[in-house]
Formats: structure tokens, C-alpha cells, sequence
């Protein structure tokens, strides 16, 4: 109610004329209720019309003065909101100035009517206590003035919010709490035992009219005094819970916050300064996320708590590298636009990577990336980390199909910190490992699975994800004295259907027949070459009778491998290895076992009779080229004796199985 009624004291062009009227009313009423308290109007005598009308004259006067310069402020102090515009500066700060000023000019009509209208009543009546008389007719005039400065200031309060985004300080000394309080005070408490003392200083009133009096004006001061400290204490507590709030919702990082400014006092003060402060915040976190992006969120931090000064140490990390194949040739034959944006995808998957397993993208060079592991926040194990963004990287890159890349991951102890000067810093790592990562990246686009780590990254990691890798080569890095022992991940088994795993970048497995590799030397050219010979009855056989378990193990957990590798075979019996692809990794890796028939079983006899299958379009049936290979030597040990119970047979080398077969066809 009483906000609909401030709206439109606000809206009319009577509306502060009205709070003129009202605030002349209360000031009368105090001053009738006085006289009336003290049996004043009883003592007037016969003539007491004309003397009230002598009276009222100037009171009158001093109305229709007070409504017309009330118009006039109402055009001065709110011409803005006519207009629907923003006040300008000036105008903001003239509103503020609106309570007491009005609240002074009312004083200065109501002072000299207090003096006239004691002298005429001192003139033309036998009363002889103007003292009391003008005693009354002053409590009126302030009644009139303090209720005017609180009407007024309610007035204008829902201007504030329009005000504040003219100016930044909306604070004025007249509206200050103090004054709220003070002016309240003096309206609901000090004036009604004001107007008690006034009465009982009357020699003229009669004992039952100061009791009277008395009760009287302890009543309304008990009930107005009540009101006006209800209402004044939620002003103040109403604004000061949104705060609470307000600042709340800020500790939990929550900066989108903003106070509506519904004061010119020191609450208005407070709000704008948590506008200002939750303004600062949001600053502040879109610069963080900024700096972010462009040198990473651990970067950013680590500057951002550490002040301008050049810091660094040298610690234990891991580095990993990734370069784009043929960058060249791709920039010079597609639009610039076109090559930035397959570059670009290939850069998310490098970050995500990196990020979700707690690594650091230090810096993008081209059509190649950095990332560092360990560093600046130091990790208990970096090279498995590291491990597992290489091969995720790759995966996705590969099922995309979009890009050829090659990865390389070393690991050692480098320089982490800040390089520059005191007007720019940049944070990075230097040392043998990154130099050495770089090289590994420039050999891994050759190899087949992409992908070439160091020996010190293979020690370093945990024993679960060293099973995952495999010797690849040892080669001389361009740079280097020695050859470097160059690790590649194992090719997981090909899974049926449409889970099945890319083939090897680069290569077309389509025509290649289904055959058995023979156990490889690693690093040696024979693990690396086909193998010519195709033994698919035996290997179906052999195949059957792998149990059910061994070929699907389960995957290990969190550490495991990736789901687009396939499945983690550490922790399967030896089995034989499915179809492959000449060249591809599972060539240069050594064949799996099977376990051992039982003698005597039918299986066993299905492998005895086993004869090898002739390859499509030779000219000999036993061959698969010119010539039949020569059955290679069975080198692997005998196998034990079966157990007792032939559903848990030992196992064997199936590879060396199926060649004595082979040879006892022969």
C-alpha cells in the first residue's frame, strides 16, 4: 500500500504537493490537540471566532505558499521522469538534496506563523501564558518539518537505483541513518512528552486536565513511538538481510550478484560499494579465464599467487609432443580458413587429453603442441599420465580421420618456471627431455602405431601401464651420441563387428589373408616382416579351444587402456594372436600361448592332421610364394605332462604347437 502510494506521489504533478498538505496537517493536529489537552479553547471567551479566524489567516497563507513552490520542486527535482530519461549529474545530485530542503523551507513558513499567531492570541485574549502558547504552536511547526524530511525521503527512494548508475557515491549527510533515527525519535518519542511538559506548565489548567493530559499523551507516545521503530527498524534491517545475502551468494563465487541501491544513506553507500565489489570479482575471473586459455589454468594461477617475480626450479617430468604429418603440403592445399580448423579439432583433443590427465598444454607451435606432465603442479607419477594422453590422443585422432600425426613422450629432469624480462614473462620447461620428446615425434610418423616413448618413460610409469608397451627400436635420434631405446604400445586384439578397432594409420588391410607371425626378436627386421605362412585349420582349432575368458578378459580399471585400444591383455593367458596386417605392430610383437590340449583329445588329433592352407593364386598349393617355407625349428621346451584333470590343461607356446604340427604333416 504504501509503495503504490509513493509511486504516485512520484508520477502526479500533485504528488509532492499532497506530501506538503500532509505534513501541515500533523503539524495541526498537534498543535489542536495541545490546546485542546490544556482547556485553551474554554478561556477564548464570547469572541473566540473572530479571534480564530484573525488566527488562521497566516496559516493559510503559509499552506497555499507551501503547495505552489511544492509544484514548482516537483517540476524542478523530477523533470527528468516526465521526460523518461536519466537525470544528468546535476539533477541526480539535486534530488538528493530534496528532503532537506524542503524540510527547511517548511520551517522557515512555519516560524514566523508561530509568532504571529502567539502575539494575536496573547492581544485579543485574557490569557496570560504565551509561553505555553507558543510553546504549542512550535511543537507544531516541527511535528510538521520532521514528518515532511521522512515523507520526502521515502519519496524518493525508488529513484535511487537510476540515480546510482548517474553517480557513484549516492550518499547525502541529511539522509545518513543518524538523521533517521534522530528525526524518528523526535517525532514518536520527544514530541509527545514535549507537548506533556508544555501542558503541565500551564498554571491555568486545571488537575483534571493534566491527568487527562497526562494519560493522554502516554498512550499515543507508547503507540506512535512503537510504530516508528517497527517501521524505521525495517528500513534498516529489510536492505541490510538483502546484503547478507548478497554477500552470501559472493563467498560461494557466485559473483553475477547485484543490490538494487535503494538509499542515499549508509546503506545505499554499502549497497553500491557490494556492486562494486561483486563488479571487481566477475572482472577479475573473466581476466583469470582469459589468461587462462592463452597460457593455461595452471599457469594462470601460479602468476596470478606468485606475484611478477622470476621463479623456476628444476624438477622430474614428462614431456609429450605431438606434431601434424605433411603440415606443409596440407597448408598449400587447402584454404588457410579450412586447414585452421581441422587444426583446431586435432588441438581439442590434445587439450582434453591433456587436462584430464593432469597435464599441462605449455604452448602450441604451429601444427604442434607441447605438454608437459608434472609441472607447474608436481604429480607423485608423471610418466603414466603421460602414457595414457599419448595413446587417447592417437585413438582420437585416428577415428577421425582427418590428420596423420606423430606423438613422442620422454621423461627427465628439466628447468620449470618463469623466462623473460619484468615486462614479459611466458612460463616453460627446458631441458634434455623436451629436446628429446621432439625428436621421438619427428620418428613415431614413421612407425606404424604413431606413437614412440623413451626407456625412462617406460621405467618410470606404473607396472600395469608398462604392460602396455612394447620395444620397438633402437634408434639415433638426430642430435644424440647414442641410440635411444624407443618403446610403441602393443596392438590390441581386433574385436568382430562394429566395436572393431581403426587399422593402422597409413596402411590398407583389406587383402592381407588371415596368418600365424612367429615369435619376433624385438627391434629385429624379422619382427617387422610378414610372415608367409597360413595355417587356418590349425589356427581355428587352436582358436576353439581357447576358453571363453581368455579371450575376453576383463579390462582393468581406471588406469587401464583406453576403450578405443581394445582390451588390456596383461593379466590373459597366453592365447594365439587374432587376424593381423603385415607391418602393422601386432608383427613386430611376440605371438601369445594357448593352452595345451590334453593328449589324446580330439583336439589334439585335429592338430596332428593339421595341413597348411595354400595362399590364393599360388602357383603351388603348399606354397605362398615361389617356394614352401621351411617349417622353422621347434625351439620352445616340451610341454609338461597333462594333469589329472583335462579341463585345466598347462599351457603351451601355441605358435610352437601348430609349427610341430606342421612338421609332423610333413
Amino acid at each position: 500500500m504504501i509503495a503504490k502510494l509513493v509511486v504516485w506521489a512520484l508520477k502526479a504533478r500533485w504528488g509532492l504537493s499532497a506530501v506538503v498538505i500532509t505534513a501541515n496537517l500533523s503539524g495541526l493536529a498537534v498543535i489542536v490537540t495541545g490546546l485542546w489537552l490544556s482547556g485553551f479553547f474554554g478561556r477564548l471567551g464570547a469572541d473566540w471566532m473572530r479571534t480564530m479566524a484573525l488566527v488562521a489567516i497566516y496559516p493559510l497563507i503559509g499552506l497555499l505558499a507551501g503547495v505552489g513552490l511544492a509544484m514548482r520542486d516537483r517540476g524542478k527535482y523530477f523533470g527528468w521522469l516526465d521526460q523518461t530519461r536519466k537525470p544528468t549529474p546535476e539533477e541526480a545530485s539535486r534530488l538528493l538534496r530534496l528532503p532537506i530542503a524542503i524540510t527547511v523551507r517548511a520551517l522557515a513558513l512555519w516560524i514566523p506563523g508561530v509568532i504571529v499567531v502567539t502575539a494575536t492570541f496573547t492581544h485579543l485574549t485574557e490569557i496570560d501564558a504565551p509561553g505555553v502558547t507558543a510553546a504549542l504552536f512550535t511543537l507544531g511547526a516541527l511535528q510538521s518539518a520532521a514528518v515532511t524530511f521522512l515523507i520526502v525521503d521515502r519519496l524518493i527512494r525508488p529513484t535511487i537505483p537510476v540515480v546510482s548508475a548517474v553517480l557513484s557515491d549516492t550518499m547525502h549527510w541529511s539522509s545518513s541513518v543518524l538523521m533517521r533515527v534522530v528525526v524518528t525519535w523526535a517525532v514518536a518519542g520527544a514530541m509527545p512528552l514535549a507537548m506533556l511538559i508544555a501542558v503541565l506548565a500551564d498554571p491555568a489548567t486545571p488537575a483534571s486536565d493534566r491527568i487527562r493530559t497526562a494519560i493522554y499523551l502516554s498512550a499515543v507516545g507508547i503507540s506512535v513511538g512503537a510504530l516508528a521503530t517497527a517501521i524505521l527498524a525495517r528500513a534498516v534491517a529489510s536492505p541490510m538481510r538483502t546484503l547478507r545475502l548478497a554477500l552470501d551468494l559472493i563467498s560461494r563465487g557466485e559473483t553475477n550478484v547485484r543490490v538494487p541501491v535503494g538509499s542515499s544513506s549508509e546503506i545505499g553507500r554499502l549497497e553500491h560499494t557490494v556492486n562494486e565489489l561483486a563488479a571487481n570479482l566477475r572482472e577479475r575471473e573473466r581476466m583469470r579465464a582469459v589468461f587462462g586459455r592463452h597460457v593455461g589454468a595452471q599457469v594462470a594461477e601460479r602468476a596470478l599467487t606468485g606475484g611478477m617475480d622470476l621463479t623456476g626450479d628444476v624438477r622430474v617430468v614428462s614431456a609429450l609432443f605431438v606434431d601434424v604429418t605433411g603440415s606443409v603440403a596440407l597448408s598449400t592445399g587447402l584454404p588457410p580458413q579450412e586447414f585452421v580448423t581441422k587444426l583446431n579439432r586435432l588441438l581439442s583433443i590434445v587439450v582434453a587429453a591433456t587436462e584430464d590427465n593432469d597435464g599441462l598444454v605449455n604452448k602450441f607451435e604451429g601444427d604442434a603442441a607441447l605438454c608437459i606432465f608434472g609441472a607447474p603442479i608436481a604429480l607423485r607419477d608423471n610418466a603414466t599420465p603421460a602414457l595414457r594422453a599419448a595413446r587417447r590422443i592417437r585413438d582420437e585422432v585416428t577415428a577421425s580421420g582427418e590428420l596423420d600425426i606423430g606423438i613422442g613422450v620422454a621423461h627427465g629432469q628439466v628447468f620449470a618456471g618463469d623466462v623473460g624480462t619484468d615486462t614479459r614473462l611466458e612460463f616453460t620447461v627446458i631441458g634434455d627431455a623436451v629436446n628429446e620428446a621432439a625428436r621421438l615425434t619427428t620418428e613415431a610418423k614413421e612407425a606404424p602405431r604413431r606413437i614412440l616413448v623413451s626407456g625412462a618413460v617406460i621405467e618410470a610409469a606404473a607396472p600395469h601401464e608398462r604392460e602396455q608397451w612394447t620395444l620397438y627400436d633402437n634408434i639415433l635420434l638426430r642430435g644424440m651420441q647414442e641410440p635411444t631405446a624407443c618403446w610403441t604400445d602393443t596392438e590390441q586384439p581386433a574385436i568382430q563387428g562394429d566395436d572393431a578397432p581403426e587399422p593402422a594409420l597409413g596402411r590398407d588391410e583389406s587383402r592381407v589373408p588371415n596368418r600365424i607371425t612367429p615369435e619376433p626378436t624385438p627391434g629385429s627386421a624379422d619382427s617387422r616382416a610378414s610372415d608367409n605362412t597360413t595355417l587356418e585349420p590349425a589356427l581355428d582349432d587352436v582358436e576353439d579351444r581357447v576358453p571363453s575368458d581368455a579371450k575376453h578378459p576383463t579390462p582393468l580399471g581406471d588406469d587401464g587402456p583406453e576403450p578405443t585400444l581394445g582390451r588390456d591383455e596383461s593379466r590373459v593367458p597366453n592365447r594365439i594372436t587374432p587376424e593381423r596386417t603385415p607391418g602393422s605392430a601386432d608383427s613386430r610383437a611376440s605371438d601369445n600361448t594357448t593352452p595345451q590340449p590334453t593328449p589324446e583329445s580330439a583336439d589334439d588329433r585335429a592338430l596332428t592332421n593339421a595341413t597348411p592352407e595354400p595362399a590364393p593364386g599360388g602357383a603351388d598349393s603348399g606354397a605362398t610364394g615361389d617356394s614352401a617355407p621351411e617349417p622353422v625349428a621347434n625351439t620352445a621346451p616340451e610341454p609338461e605332462p597333462a594333469a589329472d584333470n583335462a579341463d585345466d590343461p598347462a599351457p603351451i607356446s601355441a605358435v610352437a604347437e601348430i609349427r610341430s604340427a606342421a612338421t609332423e604333416a610333413e
